[in-house]
């Protein structure tokens, strides 16, 4: 794939809207540690960075029908420390709808919401678990 300093080097990008993309920005930047990549326009759209994903904070709203017919959406993001990051998310002003739990799979998530109603999933592995031993079907791994 071509490299352009004018896009997000992530394969996939989610586009999420905000009615202020730089003051979701620098929330997202304080309650969750992402990193502003690029501002493009007045307040038109803000490339950001999570870890080595990425994510593009964009002007507007969804209209209360589209969402309805594309149901619920949430971003997943790995992190090192659910616990911490969890307090620092809820100090921020995130509602967090479930606290940091441990599962089966090796994985600590919690999930919160940000103020426009967006949710995040946070993922912190915890240890590398084969997919078989707690019901899972390994397709195509890495």
């Amino acid at each position: 794939m071509r490299k352009n300093r004018s896009v997000p080097p992530c394969t996939v990008i989610p586009v999420l809207y905000y009615p202020d993309p730089r003051e979701a920005a620098a929330w997202l930047s304080k309650a969750f540690g992402f990193k502003v990549r690029l501002r493009i326009g007045e307040n038109h759209r803000v490339q950001m960075k999570a870890g080595d994903g990425c994510l593009v904070v964009a002007e507007g709203t969804v209209p209360e029908t589209e969402a309805k017919v594309s149901g619920g959406h949430a971003v997943m993001v790995r992190i090192e420390d659910a616990f911490a990051h969890c307090q620092r998310a809820r100090a921020a002003g995130a509602r967090i709808l479930t606290e940091p739990v441990e599962h089966m799979y090796g994985e600590r998530q919690y999930n919160a919401q940000d103020p426009f109603g967006h949710r995040w999933d946070f993922t912190e592995t915890v240890k590398d678990v084969a997919p078989a031993d707690w019901g899972g079907e390994a397709v195509e791994l890495e």
